[in-house]
């Protein structure tokens, strides 16, 4: 499908064989992820959205392409993605001059991909 489905694609396996080894802590992560990203009063698009940036901050590949998916299946648009983006490239400098098209890539091909399923 492109190459941020690839990424996940990539990580799925490692992931669950790791998974086999620390499962409470996998499960332990699953709910804090669930628990944070849930409605309350910032909105699950939102957190997506600052996820997103955390990951345009933390240069984390996988991070970006999960987020990314996240921020289409909350229903981000172009431009709050866009604009998020510009707020990273504010507070991060050169290196997010990198990781934020990469981050914009992302959205966009799950956007492309969400857009067609």
């Amino acid at each position: 499908m492109g190459h941020w489905h690839d990424v996940q694609a990539d990580l799925r396996g490692p992931a669950r064989e790791l998974r086999e080894h620390i499962p409470e802590t996998y499960k332990g992560f699953a709910q804090l992820h669930a628990a944070s990203l849930a409605e309350g009063e910032l909105s699950a698009k939102v957190k997506e959205l600052i996820a997103l940036a955390i990951a345009v901050a933390d240069r984390c590949d996988g991070c970006i392409a999960s987020h990314a998916r996240g921020a289409v299946r909350t229903g981000a648009t172009p431009r709050e993605v866009a604009e998020m983006l510009g707020v990273t490239i504010m507070m991060g400098g050169g290196p997010s001059t990198v990781y934020a098209p990469r981050a914009w890539a992302a959205y966009q091909e799950f956007r492309a991909a969400h857009t067609a399923g």
